[in-house]
């Protein structure tokens, strides 16, 4: 019990810092937010497979295995929304990224639900 107590106490400190985990962006906001000047970064944690099979257009790859050496490709100036297939790695991912200082928000769902609310996505082929 202490050692969840410790780390509720450290993510206090993180999002007192002004560094905190944004809340879910629904897939549909996500979509709008896409056609904006300002769009955030869509951030895919998945394998490469993964996301060559599909993915949410415009969305940059990192694995999230990789993102911890990585974590300097990803723009602290500008909001970041991370997901995998179902939320376990995009979780893993935004902790990581939190603690870096970038401004984070999962994609509700994850990719299951991109794909469950009917939107758009890119595969390996579509590539130029």
């Amino acid at each position: 019990m202490h050692f969840r107590a410790l780390i509720v106490f450290v993510a206090l400190l993180i999002c007192a810092a002004g560094v905190c985990a944004g809340e879910p962006v629904a897939p549909r906001q996500l979509a709008r937010q896409l056609q904006a000047d300002n769009a955030p970064l869509v951030l895919d944690v998945r394998t490469q497979a993964e996301f060559d099979a599909g993915h949410i257009p415009g969305a940059v790859l990192i694995p999230h295995d990789q993102l911890a050496e990585r974590f300097d490709e990803v723009p602290v100036d500008r909001e970041v929304v991370v997901y995998c297939h179902s939320g376990r790695r995009s979780t893993l991912a935004e902790r990581i990224l939190v603690a870096h200082g970038r401004q984070v928000s999962q994609l509700d769902g994850s990719w299951i639900g991109w794909k469950a609310a009917g939107l758009p996505a890119a595969t390996a082929e579509q590539r130029p």
